[in-house]
C-alpha cells in the first residue's frame, strides 16, 4: 500500500543469530533514543523510560502503577480481573525484553530497574490473584528475574565500587534465593540449584580475578560462627564506617550504541 515502507535494509545490514540477544541503541526520528532488539522475524523497538511500548495505561507510567492505584481505591477486597491478569502478562513480557536488552548492552542498572520492577509487580499480582494457577504461572519465574537482578547489581557494583561490593551485591543476592526457597519449603534444593549455583561461580570468578579475599561482611558470619564476639564487634565498627552504595531501581552478546 502507498506510503508504507518495510525494513528489508536493516534487517539486511543486521543479521540475527540464534541464540544470541543482539540489541542497540537508536535515535528515532523524533530525537529521542530508543532500543532496537534483532528477533527472527524482524525487530523489536521499545522505548528508554516507564513502559517499553510508550502506553500509558490509565494515564499511569506502567499498568503496574495503575493497577496499584485501583487497589488502593477497592480496598483489600481488590481481585485482578481477567483482562487485567492479560495486562499484567503484557508487561511482564515487555519488560523482560527490555531487561535482556540491558543486559546485553551492559547498563547494568537499567537492567536491575527493570527486573526490580517485574519482581515487584510479581508480588503484587501474587497478593491479588483471582487463582493459585495463575499465580503459579509467573511465580515460577521468579527466580529467573531473581537472577537477572542480582547479576545486574553485581556488575554495576563491580563497575561503580569495585570487586567487593560486587561480591557483596552477589551474597545479598543468594540470601535472597534462600529465602525464596524457604518459602515455598524447598530449602533442601537451594544448593543443587542452577541459578544459585551461577551466582555462586560468578562471585568465585570475581574474588579469583581481582584477588579479593573474604569481606568484612563475611569475616562478620564467620567471625558469629566461631563466637568470636570481640572480633565480630570490631568488624562491625569497620562496616559502620563504610558508605553504603545502593544499585537503584536501577552474558549476553554486547550490543552496539547507536546515536550516543
Amino acid at each position: 500500500m502507498a506510503g508504507f515502507r518495510d525494513i528489508d535494509s536493516i534487517l539486511k545490514g543486521w543479521p540475527f543469530r540464534p541464540g544470541e540477544v543482539t540489541a542497540r541503541m537508536v535515535k528515532a526520528r523524533s530525537g529521542r533514543q530508543v532500543i532496537q532488539m534483532r528477533v527472527d522475524m524482524g525487530l523489536l523497538q521499545m522505548e528508554m523510560e516507564h513502559r517499553p511500548d510508550g502506553e500509558r495505561p490509565g494515564g499511569a507510567e506502567t499498568f503496574f502503577d495503575y493497577v496499584v492505584g485501583e487497589a488502593v481505591r477497592e480496598g483489600e477486597s481488590f481481585t485482578l480481573s481477567k483482562e487485567q491478569c492479560a495486562e499484567a502478562d503484557r508487561e511482564f513480557v515487555q519488560f523482560y525484553h527490555r531487561r535482556i536488552c540491558w543486559l546485553a548492552l551492559r547498563e547494568y542498572k537499567r537492567a536491575a530497574k527493570d527486573a526490580d520492577h517485574s519482581l515487584a509487580l510479581m508480588d503484587f499480582v501474587r497478593d491479588h490473584s483471582p487463582d493459585e494457577e495463575w499465580t503459579l504461572s509467573h511465580e515460577q519465574y521468579r527466580p529467573f528475574v531473581l537472577f537477572h537482578r542480582v547479576q545486574a547489581g553485581a556488575l554495576a557494583a563491580l563497575e561503580e565500587d569495585g570487586p567487593e561490593s560486587a561480591i557483596r551485591e552477589i551474597n545479598r543476592g543468594l540470601d535472597r534465593f534462600k529465602d525464596l526457597f524457604e518459602r515455598y519449603d524447598a530449602a533442601e534444593r537451594f544448593s543443587d540449584d542452577e541459578l544459585v549455583k551461577r551466582l555462586s561461580d560468578m562471585r568465585e570468578h570475581v574474588r579469583k580475578r581481582y584477588d579479593v579475599g573474604s569481606t568484612l561482611e563475611e569475616q562478620l558470619a564467620q567471625a558469629v560462627e566461631a563466637e568470636n564476639y570481640e572480633l565480630a564487634a570490631q568488624l562491625r565498627d569497620r562496616m559502620r564506617q563504610i558508605p553504603t552504595a545502593s544499585v537503584g531501581h536501577t552474558e549476553a552478546r554486547g550490543g552496539s550504541r547507536e546515536g550516543r
